[in-house]
């Protein structure tokens, strides 16, 4: 066997070769067997670097995506049989397994009525939108992986950047459950719609669950260590696990976190940290502050918040913090913020009914140094209809 097989370097540049060529669509059966042996040898982390590799070079998302499901459709029988253990009973990682399993489930109680409604059956309408709507909970498993695991998988591989397209994926089945819902509540049904958002669904829901189990899950437990792992579970209960949800180990509990004595001089005040925290969570708006090293260092916790922070994200880089396709637009915000082109950036959204005001603010000291930026989002469905006045006197009335 060639020399470059058994070297990683040599073989990581051979499948990025591989890669890109299936990529720019000029792979052929011909030249498949001029790879067959680095094909044969590949372990997930090879794939891992790959990818890497690969979204360095800034190839558009969508034609990225669809390049790297061709490619690792080649390597599927190496990533097989490559030796994995399975993640212990009651551990993280084996929580993310047993959904998974929960998803699967679901998946193959959605396929007889695939088949029924292509065969004219449009009675099975309603009992497939429960069946989907009932599935759509898997973007819990999703929102567990970017805001907590997706932090300390970063925290520990250099080679990270396989989770943007990852994620990008998520936020494809998020889209396409939504649209299937959608298509199934109308009176002028699409099947041909439907069917090609089903197909894409089922394609990639165990794609994703593949590399999980297959690559990304292995990679990480020979990498960061299980106690840090565990402790990922009480951060993933509050956000909720869609199908199983386990038990906090004894051992990763949270310990009780002393408080520091005295008072933080506010220059306007003194307060302690306690009385600070409580400020801003009463605030009707979420806040976040990266610094001028664009690490996440803070974000309020409202009773209502808009959208979801866990504190696995603090310290996080905050380009890792958004999905692939809008991270460009807050690098930009950010880079005209340090220069001192802009100091402010304002977006407004509707989501779930409500009106959202999502601001950027420049942070900057008494002498114009540039020391981050705070995030500030708001609904502000009630402010926008109000009219006319209510002083403050008229409250008691």
């Amino acid at each position: 066997m060639s020399e470059f097989t058994n070297h990683k370097a040599k073989r990581v540049e051979k499948l990025v070769e591989l890669f890109r060529l299936v990529i720019q669509e000029e792979m052929t059966s011909e030249l498949v067997a001029n790879y067959q042996q680095v094909i044969d040898l590949a372990g997930p982390a090879d794939v891992i670097e790959v990818v890497d590799q690969l979204v360095q070079l800034q190839i558009p998302m969508p034609q990225l995506k669809k390049g790297i499901n061709k490619a690792l459709n080649l390597l599927n029988k190496p990533l097989q049989e490559f030796p994995y253990t399975a993640p212990t009973s009651g551990s993280f990682l084996h929580a993310l397994n047993q959904n998974n399993e929960q998803i699967d489930l679901r998946l193959k109680a959605i396929r007889p009525l695939l088949k029924e409604i292509n065969q004219g059956n449009q009675l099975v309408k309603s009992e497939l939108k429960d069946k989907f709507t009932d599935l759509s909970r898997i973007d819990l498993h999703y929102q567990i992986k970017e805001n907590v695991f997706f932090p300390i998988v970063e925290k520990y591989l250099p080679d990270y950047r396989c989770l943007q397209v990852m994620w990008s994926f998520h936020d494809d089945i998020r889209r396409n459950l939504k649209e299937a819902i959608q298509l199934l509540d109308v009176a002028d049904f699409d099947l041909k719609k439907f069917n090609r958002l089903s197909g894409d669904l089922f394609f990639n829901i165990y794609a994703i669950k593949f590399r999980e189990e297959r690559i990304l899950f292995p990679i990480v437990s020979g990498i960061v260590p299980e106690n840090e792992l565990n402790a990922l579970i009480a951060e993933s209960l509050e956000i909720g696990f869609p199908f199983v949800s386990p038990e906090i180990l004894p051992e990763t509990a949270d310990s009780a976190i002393s408080e520091l004595s005295g008072e933080v001089d506010l220059k306007t005040g003194y307060l302690s940290a306690d009385q600070i925290r409580l400020v801003f969570n009463h605030l009707p708006v979420d806040i976040t502050y990266v610094d001028e090293n664009n690490k996440v260092k803070f974000f309020s916790t409202p009773e209502k918040r808009i959208f979801r922070r866990t504190n696995s994200i603090i310290g996080r880089d905050v380009k890792n913090c958004h999905p692939h396709e809008s991270v460009h637009v807050v690098e930009q915000i950010v880079e005209a913020f340090r220069k001192g082109e802009k100091d402010k950036a304002s977006f407004w959204i509707q989501m779930k009914g409500e009106f959202i005001l999502i601001q950027y603010f420049a942070v900057r000291n008494e002498q114009g140094s540039y020391k981050g930026v705070v995030e500030v989002s708001q609904e502000i469905s009630e402010i926008r209809n109000l009219q006319g006045e209510q002083r403050l006197l008229d409250w008691i009335n």
